[in-house]
C-alpha cells in the first residue's frame, strides 16, 4: 500500500495572449496583487501557431508568460483558472452582434516533472479538477529538457518556449 504524502509546491505562471500588449501590464496589477511577485518574465513573442482566437481577438496576437515567486499549492490550480476567467471579463468589449474578448489568460503550473495548464474544455486526455476546470500536462521533463506529448499545443513544442520553462525549472 502507498503511504500518502501531501504535494510539494509548485510554481505557478500565467500565460497571456492579445493584440493589445499594453494589456499585459494592466493585467500583471491584479495578478501580482493575488499571487505575489513575478521572478521570472518571458519575452513578448508573436502567437503565430493557429488562427485559433483570430475571430475573437483580431489578428497580430502576441503571448507573454509570468512565472510568480511564491509557490502554490498544485490543488489550487482550479481556483486561479476561475480567476484568470474573471480577470479575462473585465477587458471583454461588448457589442450588439458578440463579445470581444481582449485578452486570453492561460494558468498553468511548473513542477519538477511536468508542465500542467488549466482549462475548461474537457478532451480526452483532461482530468476533471473541480468547478468546471480541468488541467493536462502539456510538456514533462525528460533528461535535462522539457518535452511536449502528442496533445501538446504548437506554441508550446516552439524552441522558445522550451527553452523558456526550461530556464523556469532551474528556479524550482
Amino acid at each position: 500500500m502507498g503511504i500518502i504524502t501531501p504535494s510539494a509546491p509548485v510554481i505557478l505562471f500565467v500565460g497571456m495572449i492579445s493584440g493589445r500588449t499594453m494589456l499585459f501590464d494592466e493585467v500583471r496589477r491584479p495578478l501580482i496583487t493575488r499571487f505575489g511577485p513575478v521572478d521570472l518574465e518571458s519575452p513578448v513573442y508573436p502567437w503565430t501557431h493557429t488562427t485559433y482566437y483570430e475571430k475573437e481577438m483580431g489578428p497580430d496576437l502576441k503571448r507573454q508568460f509570468l512565472f510568480f515567486k511564491q509557490p502554490i499549492p498544485p490543488d489550487t490550480l482550479h481556483e486561479i483558472k476561475r480567476f484568470t476567467n474573471e480577470l479575462e471579463q473585465r477587458w471583454v468589449q461588448t457589442s450588439p452582434e458578440r463579445n470581444l474578448r481582449q485578452i486570453n489568460l492561460d494558468p498553468g503550473y511548473l513542477a519538477p516533472s511536468k508542465i500542467v495548464l488549466a482549462t475548461t474544455k474537457d478532451y480526452s486526455h483532461r482530468i476533471y479538477l473541480r468547478d468546471g476546470i480541468y488541467a493536462e500536462v502539456t510538456l514533462m521533463y525528460q533528461g535535462k529538457s522539457c518535452a511536449p506529448l502528442p496533445h501538446t499545443y504548437p506554441d508550446f513544442r516552439s524552441e522558445n518556449y522550451i527553452a523558456l520553462f526550461n530556464e523556469a525549472r532551474r528556479l524550482l
